[in-house]
């Protein structure tokens, strides 16, 4: 006779789960031996929060939800960070707990926590299986809600005794059925046209949404159409290459950068799949005076300053084509000037071979040591805010920056789910000090499944974000510093490769060299991070040309 657990792996299946992250426990011990019959792959981490950052990436690059199953009570709320970093980032997950048996959840029991309550207000969905025969039905619900328009995370709840009830055999998953994109009205797209043909500087600040609606052609399409340069969120770089002369390169920083100058001057912003989470409007709309098109998938979340002229919900491929044919062209770019400035900015640092090594320097060295297609995850931090502003990005979902949630230790899970959906490029995660402890057990997970991953530690021996606002708002610092251990000794201690960055020079031969390794390769780069209030300072004095 099948069981219920047996009949929950068929419809994991069913929705195409390749991979589940995790860590076994008493309370889903029916479904870790129904796995075993799976081609489902099951990657055992060293901590749930691990587990959850992976299926997060593994979201993020795919389109498709991934998965992470923990057990119950603190396995369960292990999960929660790397889920919320997921749902924040509109990265689909489905997350999988086991729970104590139905018949002790009305009273206080070990290690039992009302997980569905724990887990609602960071989900788009969460639910307890209480019935065997309900499993198709909450699987297939889980993945919708994961997988829809605004995705995000499901979570579900497994309790031990359902796990283990007999079922009946004509109990199956439920197909899937595809959804159609809504197409936007005819008349959002004539309003946006107008709007577009009247503007005398309009600027296009593309999103995280145009990934998800594998929409990155159609903007570069566009954009070249209308002639109309193109800045990025953190989370949409390379949804057009920043070699391409419309490119802006990011924007985001919460300080007045080079890009905000374009929006400074524009007169119209056209916000394609941009999601407010990413950089909220009053940093690049502070004065209320632009007109705003929002073209994406979701209608636009409401804020004093995000005042939509117009709203072209639907699929963003078909609103851009749509538009693109209509509109009038711009008959010259304005901002070719600005665009050299960026460039002019990139290139400085170049040669700069001072020690510790200057940030500019590290990313320069980087973008040369790693192919277009390979992939970059960056950690949370201050080199996060490097890595946003000065990484030359060509190809879309190349570097994976969380900018909704942001949390540290997102880097090493990170890059081993990337290496597992592209096996066949190059991936490196640069992290700080302090993130990189966070989760830097899961070197482990990538030595025992052979995921070769390059590891590139900003070594500053503080919370250089933190110290960076300190400076900024309040002149001094404190409560930042702490101690590492020797990285390299650290990495070998795993059986991984380590070395260290003695001077400038050494950095890209060892980013080679340490790809030449094909195995999990730890690189300490002491970082000078006095660049930090020197940016500060020159973007505190920029003035936006008139």
């Amino acid at each position: 006779m099948p069981i219920a657990a047996e009949l929950f792996v068929e419809c994991l299946e069913n929705e195409g789960v390749e991979y589940i992250f995790g860590i076994p426990g008493e309370e889903n011990l029916h479904v870790m031996n129904a796995l075993l019959d799976s081609p489902i792959k099951f990657i055992t981490v060293r901590h749930e929060q691990g587990a959850a950052f992976m299926a997060d990436v593994y979201g993020r690059l795919t389109g498709r939800a991934g998965v992470c199953l923990s057990t119950l009570g603190p396995g369960a709320t292990n999960l929660i960070t790397g889920f919320a970093d997921a749902n924040m980032d509109r990265a689909p997950i489905v997350a999988i707990a086991g729970q104590g048996a139905t018949t002790r959840l009305h009273k206080e029991s070990h290690q039992v926590l009302d997980l569905v309550s724990l887990f609602k207000p960071i989900s788009r969905h969460s639910t307890m299986v209480m019935e065997p025969e309900n499993i198709p039905e909450i699987i297939r619900k889980a993945f919708q809600e994961a997988q829809g328009d605004n995705p995000g995370g499901s979570f579900v709840c497994l309790p031990e005794n359902i796990a283990a009830a007999s079922i009946g055999q004509d109990e199956t998953p439920l197909r899937i059925h595809g959804q159609a994109s809504s197409e936007p009205t005819s008349e959002n797209i004539d309003y946006a046209v107008k709007l577009i043909s009247d503007a005398h500087y309009p600027i296009i600040m593309a999103g995280n949404g145009v990934f998800r609606d594998n929409a990155s052609q159609a903007l570069l399409h566009f954009a070249e159409r209308l002639n109309i340069a193109v800045a990025q969120t953190f989370m949409a770089k390379g949804a057009i290459p920043f070699s391409h002369p419309l490119s802006l390169g990011t924007v985001g920083l919460q300080a007045h950068d080079y890009v905000a100058c374009g929006f400074d001057q524009a007169d119209l912003v056209i916000c394609v799949g941009f999601d407010m989470v990413e950089y909220h409007p009053h940093l690049w709309h502070p004065k209320r005076d632009k007109q705003i098109i929002h073209i994406h998938k979701t209608s636009a979340e409401i804020d004093a300053h995000y005042g939509v002229t117009a709203g072209v919900v639907g699929d963003i491929t078909s609103a851009l084509q749509q538009i693109a044919e209509q509109a009038t062209p711009q008959v010259q770019h304005k901002a070719d000037s600005l665009r050299q400035t960026i460039i002019q900015e990139l290139d400085t640092y170049a040669e700069d071979d001072s020690f510790p090594v200057k940030p500019q320097r590290i990313l320069y060295d980087t973008r040369k040591a790693l192919g277009a297609q390979d992939i970059l995850i960056s950690d949370v931090g201050a080199h996060k805010m490097w890595i946003a502003r000065l990484f030359r990005c060509e190809v879309p979902n190349t570097c994976i920056i969380s900018n909704g949630f942001a949390s540290m230790g997102i880097g090493v899970p990170g890059a081993i789910a990337a290496k597992l959906v592209h096996p066949e490029r190059r991936v490196l995660t640069i992290t700080g000090d302090a993130g990189f402890m966070m989760n830097s057990q899961e070197i482990e997970t990538a030595l025992r499944y052979q995921i070769p991953i390059v590891i590139m530690i900003w070594n500053d021996g503080e919370y250089g974000l933190i110290k960076w606002h300190q400076q900024r708002r309040f002149g001094r610092t404190g409560y930042i510093d702490f101690t590492n251990p020797d990285f390299v000794k650290y990495a070998e201690s795993f059986g991984a490769k380590g070395y260290r960055v003695e001077t400038a020079k050494d950095l890209l031969p060892t980013l080679q060299q340490a790809f030449s390794d094909n195995t999990v390769v730890v690189i300490d780069v002491p970082v000078d991070y006095s660049e930090n209030m020197r940016l500060t300072e020159k973007l505190g004095k920029l003035v936006s040309p008139s």
